[in-house]
């Protein structure tokens, strides 16, 4: 569980907020300036002057939505106004940029008047390609939808109301197929009559629900004639002439119960009375109108959906709202009518029924989907959602008329399919590696707030079991000023441990001829670094982590000093993972060889190489040079040539080639055309400096100019896993970092298990 000062952090440091404006042309020069804004700005104005529908070619319209809320009904929050509700909204336009590619302003209203709202977003207008109202209360939620679709020409989308409508329905239509059961023969119960809970009701009747198949309950009971209230006209369409007055007598006998309510609604009695193969969607979060347990107790046939992403079958608007409005901006739709909103949940159906990739396994800890009773719609991080659900949004909006731009839809599942950025999910990969057998690893500088934060996380999200090191008492004293929860995080004293004097004897054994006495070697290990590094060599914890607060020798020199190099490595070396938006390139040597030998070169690309398998990368290896296959004869581009040949011969089945220049390695076509025989035909992957200057320089160029993501430094050659953290890290690169070193030992412990 996360804390309030982890959120508050979260929000707050750096830059405040979580979006920002970013340009997309170049304003560098005089000239950028001056097509920018003026004088060459009016042309553009011009043409859309002439011709409306350009705004779409000359400005982001086409890729921008806003996000309009009054702030009535923010998530379980309430009516909290609309300044308290911008962090959600600008979450909102975190996960629309995150899913879809799409730009969002989130905009709050001050108003609780509808037609104020409603006038606001129609002088909006020119400048969106679409609206997603968002936590406006109920009912005037619905009359702000129906008037704003009415008199504008843009897509309008009230997601509380049809982003649950649209995957709970892909949800329904998967589970009625799984225990035999007509949509139009089908009861159903809804618990709560607000937005949800009546766009669910008219989508289920969209999809074939007979109407007076449905019984409402709303916090007064079953919304029936005679009941003495006075319905809204949108609760009206759904008041029924029955006997059943209470949920309880609501649930006997129903095929299905949907809850858009409060927790603790529906009881296992109420379970049991319900029809075989009952279908329960508990959406009340963040607990449910039933728990997944106590259903799954009371009935062995049931099929369970909650909105809880820790039980099966997670009703997630993320699924919806995102490549919904990609589908209808990329060709110009006028709304979102319910055709696309029937296409959005059928493509989502079919999608749970298709062989699940294991990209999306890796992404949820290794569990293996398969279309069933506990896997009945798609995960949010299923890459393939935006090319089905877009896509399927966008042939719906043409055929029902709706778009006033027409596309191949063949052409446009290939263009969605360039835009997924899989880069920078590949820390997931590693994550969910590391997840599967955590390993206990050592933090020495346990006085760094960042440290101790990053240890609770760490360990609360499964992916190793954290030990730091230092006074407890001062320890204790950081986390609890910072609200940090060190609850099943380990501490050790250097200082009292019972370790420390066979620690320094083994110590002064192996440095006793490197000036080392037996009083400098039990002051040594009173060192949490050195404490910890020799913890690892004894086998008492399986990886270290360390330098937030030193700099990088400062854990290297005792990492050196105590563990050995793996077999057939002679010197460290060190590697980035350098991250971009859709692809992922390795950097070695960025950090330890200032000019290292032919020899030593090929060991850093063979090490190089394994590390990208470890990312899941099939690695393509670049030996860097000034030089392209001998064109220049230098002792410089020599040794990477040498270099080369030896690992063809240490790593035969190794894809690499070099020495070349760098834009000879990026780019195949030269290749292609210039150097037929090289073993590089695609772009490569792992790319092998010949020396710390153009290593280091290469890695921090990229990351500051270009914004790539860099992971590291990964320490490679040690026989045990001890790696570097830069002093900048934030808390979550730490975590990256421990991902990284918990699969290192993974590795490690799998070859010391074949030798064996």
């Amino acid at each position: 569980m996360i804390t309030k000062q982890q959120a508050l952090e979260y929000h707050s440091v750096g830059r405040p907020g979580k979006l920002e404006v970013v340009p997309t042309k170049p304003c560098v020069t005089a000239i950028d300036l001056s097509l920018a804004y003026t004088p060459g700005v009016a042309e553009p104005c011009l043409e859309i002057k002439k011709k409306p529908e350009d705004i779409y070619k000359y400005t982001n319209k086409g890729n921008l939505v806003a996000v309009v809320s009054n702030g009535t009904a923010v998530l379980g929050l309430g009516n909290i106004g609309a300044g308290a509700g911008k962090p959600v909204m600008e979450g909102k336009g975190v996960l629309f940029k995150r899913f879809a590619e799409i730009d969002v302003f989130d905009i709050e209203l001050d108003t609780l008047d509808p037609d104020e709202i409603i006038r606001a977003c129609q002088m909006l207008e020119p400048t969106f390609g679409g609206i997603n109202l968002e936590d406006i209360k109920a009912p005037e939620c619905f009359y702000i939808e129906e008037t704003l679709k009415k008199t504008m020409r843009i897509p309008v989308f009230h997601d509380d109301q049809h982003g649950t409508a649209i995957i709970s329905a892909a949800a329904l239509l998967n589970a009625l197929e799984l225990v035999n059961k007509d949509i139009d023969k089908i009861k159903v119960v809804f618990s709560g009559a607000g937005a949800a809970g009546i766009a669910c009701a008219k989508l289920y009747c969209s999809l074939g629900v007979k109407h007076e198949n449905i019984l409402m309950v709303d916090s007064k009971g079953v919304m029936y004639e005679g009941r003495g209230d006075k319905f809204n006209k949108y609760k009206a369409e759904f008041v029924r002439k029955t006997d059943a007055h209470t949920l309880a007598d609501a649930m006997k006998g129903a095929d299905v119960f949907m809850g858009v309510s409060v927790a603790g609604t529906v009881t296992q009695d109420m379970v049991k009375s319900m029809a075989r193969d009952p279908i329960i969607f508990a959406m009340a979060n963040p607990d449910p109108e039933i728990t997944y347990p106590d259903a799954k107790a009371a009935r062995d046939d049931v099929i369970m959906a909650t909105g809880r992403s820790d039980y099966p079958n997670q009703v997630n608007n993320v699924l919806g709202f995102p490549f919904i409005f990609r589908g209808a901006l990329d060709v110009h739709a006028t709304a979102i009518n319910e055709e696309m909103k029937i296409a959005a949940a059928k493509a989502l159906a079919d999608l749970a029924k298709e062989y699940v990739p294991d990209e999306v396994s890796k992404a949820y800890g290794g569990t293996h989907f398969k279309f069933g009773r506990e896997y009945i719609i798609p995960k949010p991080f299923d890459y393939r959602v935006l090319i089905w659900e877009a896509s399927a949004v966008a042939k719906a909006a043409m055929d029902s008329g709706v778009a006033q731009k027409i596309i191949d839809i063949d052409k446009y599942k290939e263009e969605l399919s360039r835009r997924i950025g899989k880069g920078r999910e590949i820390m997931n990969v590693l994550t969910d590696k590391a997840k599967k057998d955590p390993k206990k690893v050592v933090f020495p500088e346990g006085k760094s707030r960042r440290i101790l934060r990053a240890s609770q996380m760490i360990l609360s999200e499964g992916i190793a079991k954290p030990v730091v090191l230092g006074d407890r008492q001062e320890i204790e004293k950081i986390a609890n000023d910072n609200s940090i929860d060190l609850t099943g995080v380990e501490i050790m004293d250097p200082e009292t441990s019972d370790r420390l004097g066979r620690y320094a004897e083994v110590f002064f054994n192996r440095r006793c001829r490197h000036g080392i006495t037996m009083d400098k070697a039990l002051a040594t290990m009173r060192d949490s670094t050195y404490f910890g590094i020799m913890m690892l060599e004894m086998g008492d914890c399986d990886a270290v982590l360390s330098g937030v607060t030193s700099e990088y020798p400062a854990t290297l020199r005792p990492a050196l000093q105590i563990i050995k190099l793996s077999e057939g490595i002679s010197r460290v070396s060190g590697l980035f993972a350098m991250i971009d938006r859709d692809k992922v390139y390795m950097f070695a040597d960025t950090t330890v060889n200032i000019d290292p030998t032919a020899e030593e070169l090929a060991e850093i690309a063979i090490s190089a190489a394994n590390v990208a398998k470890a990312f899941d990368i099939e690695p393509r290896v670049a030996m860097l040079s000034f030089s392209n296959f001998g064109s220049v004869r230098y002792p410089e581009s020599e040794k990477v040539a040498k270099a080369t040949e030896l690992v063809k011969k240490m790593a035969p089945d190794l894809i690499i080639d070099g020495e070349m220049q760098v834009d000879t390695a990026l780019m195949p076509e030269l290749t292609e055309k210039y150097y037929p025989f090289s073993q590089l035909k695609d772009q490569a992957n792992v790319f092998i400096f010949p020396d710390l200057n153009a290593g280091n320089i290469a890695y921090k160029m990229l990351q500051r100019i270009s914004g790539l993501m860099a992971v590291g430094p990964i320490l490679m050659g040690l026989s045990r896993p001890v790696h570097v953290l830069h002093r900048t890290f934030d808390v979550n690169q730490i975590i990256d970092m421990a991902s990284i070193a918990v699969v290192d030992a993974q590795v490690k412990e799998g070859l010391n298990s074949k030798r064996q």
